[in-house]
């Protein structure tokens, strides 16, 4: 379940925690995700959704694939500031195609407008084929422990993993 991307020098590797369904390390259920920051305003990953997350057969069940767009608008929120930790307070998810289990996909978050109080961020989820199986914006808040000290994120295990 872990993204398998090569590092890249124009690439930024974000932080990853401990326990997050999503990007935990030490999460034995999750996807153990790696973002990086490809542009000023745009995060990636790639992540392979396993078969025992899938609703109909070969389908990825629409709450994993709601999951993963979470974490991309969140990510994308956070870009250039991966210390600034945010919540999800609103999000609309379009499913456009089926989204397969088993096959590599491509997750982009775009962030597109940061104010002091609220950011909006856009998320994709991209086909093997190259076509949009679903895409969702989200408005998100400052998490009431932002502004934490690096000591005090990586005492929590919020810390840039090496590949």
């Amino acid at each position: 379940m872990e993204s398998r991307s090569a590092p890249s020098p124009d690439r930024i590797k974000q932080p990853n925690s401990r326990t997050c369904f999503v990007c935990g390390m030490e999460n034995d259920h999750g996807f153990h995700l790696a973002f990086y920051e490809t542009s000023a305003d745009t995060v990636e990953t790639v992540a392979t959704i396993p078969e025992h997350f899938q609703g109909y057969p070969g389908v990825a069940h629409g709450g994993i694939v709601t999951a993963l767009l979470d974490e991309i608008t969140v990510r994308a929120a956070t870009v250039g500031e991966p210390n600034h930790l945010m919540l999800t307070a609103r999000m609309e998810v379009r499913f456009r195609k089926a989204v397969p289990v088993d096959k590599p996909l491509r997750i982009v978050g775009t962030l597109i407008e940061r104010k002091p109080r609220a950011t909006r961020a856009r998320g994709e989820i991209i086909l093997p084929d190259g076509s949009v199986g679903a895409d969702g914006e989200a408005m998100l808040m400052d998490h009431p422990a932002s502004g934490m000290t690096p000591d005090a994120l990586a005492a929590l295990g919020w810390e840039v993993v090496p590949d």
